[in-house]
């Protein structure tokens, strides 16, 4: 049995506590919060963008901690699940790795790149692994995209296009705040970034143009290079006037020999606007992937956990949530926002 901390009791920390309660081999034997509150179990008034809102949780099987340090220190934990907001990623990562657990922190993984740079250390010099929280690949529309590309069932990745659009997040007092959350790229598009590098591999360059928001990226489109002159991938990300229209993400994957098309968006009349993902072939056949049933955020959370709790069971790193691939996204982040600000093609 892989016995889990979770530290941080807000949104992130309520959906992955959902989550290991649906994962057989995994169970959460201690909490992490300042809240007292929520130590001792009301998560009511936790509420998110998908998934069930907070309730009342019994956590009298579950050791509470108020201080980080106090549940690293409990040997009966293998594994730190770490929800906290993005400015405490780095120290608390690297805490939790030189107390010998395994670390699963949720993306971005850090705000800079010299900050991902110390918890790879931190976790190569502990010999012990490190997850990073994309979810994006195990959405059913995104995974089956990835398993599309990877079988070369219809030849290699040409690019694509890619786009994450949000309203204004106005009950969000620190989202502009480089020093805290970073912003529209390195929380929103950062998804987009870690697949598109995940998909086509690492871009050479990039040109970007937008908008800034004080020091970070309001809104932009990025062209990414490669070193295969045939790849063009195009991503649209940030926050617009669009408060009717929460959030919305999709893509067009060209493959030479297939083009996959997806659409999704939350529209606050309860109408949610969808296009399912299609396949469309040079014969004229039009594929329609089904979708497991169930809510595929909560899915998506819970094969993202299976995936921890393979790799911890065969000691080697996760070919979708390494902090190597994460730590690569971060870096094209901060490589668009240098575009925008410039003008000019960046390199990577």
């Amino acid at each position: 049995m892989l016995r889990v901390g979770l530290v941080g009791i807000g949104f992130m920390g309520w959906i992955h506590w959902l989550a290991y309660h649906k994962v057989r081999g995994v169970e959460v034997t201690a909490i992490c919060s300042r809240d007292a509150k929520k130590l001792g179990g009301d998560w009511r008034d936790i509420q998110g963008n998908f998934g069930p809102p907070g309730e009342q949780v019994d956590v009298s099987q579950v050791k509470q901690y108020s201080a980080l340090d106090d549940l690293l220190a409990d040997p009966d934990i293998d594994l730190v699940d770490l929800c906290l907001p993005p400015h405490m990623h780095e120290q608390a990562t690297v805490a939790a790795l030189r107390a010998g657990k395994h670390v699963f922190v949720e993306k971005p993984m850090a705000l800079t790149t010299a900050a991902c740079d110390k918890m790879v250390a931190a976790a190569n010099e502990a010999q012990k692994l490190l997850f990073v929280g994309h979810v994006l690949p195990f959405l059913p529309e995104y995974a089956t995209a990835l398993e599309t590309i990877r079988s070369g069932k219809y030849g290699a990745p040409l690019g694509g296009t890619f786009k994450r659009v949000i309203s204004d997040p106005t009950w969000l007092k620190d989202f502009f705040d480089p020093a805290r959350v970073g912003g529209p790229l390195i929380d929103l598009h950062v998804h987009d970034a870690h697949f598109i590098r995940t998909a086509f591999g690492m871009p050479t360059a990039v040109v970007s143009q937008g908008r800034m928001r004080g020091d970070v990226v309001e809104y932009c489109n990025s062209l990414f290079h490669f070193a295969d002159p045939r790849i063009s991938v195009l991503a649209t990300s940030g926050i617009i006037g669009q408060q009717g229209r929460p959030f919305t993400h999709g893509y067009e994957i060209h493959l030479e020999q297939a083009t996959l098309q997806f659409d999704f968006a939350v529209v606050k009349d309860g109408t949610n606007d969808s296009e399912p993902l299609k396949i469309f072939t040079p014969d004229g056949e039009v594929r329609r992937p089904a979708s497991p049933p169930g809510d595929p955020m909560l899915i998506a959370f819970e094969q993202e956990i299976q995936e921890v709790l393979a790799c911890i069971k065969s000691n080697q790193p996760s070919a979708l949530l390494g902090a190597n691939l994460a730590r690569d996204a971060i870096v094209l982040c901060h490589r668009q926002t240098a575009a925008v600000k410039s003008g000019k093609v960046v390199k990577v």
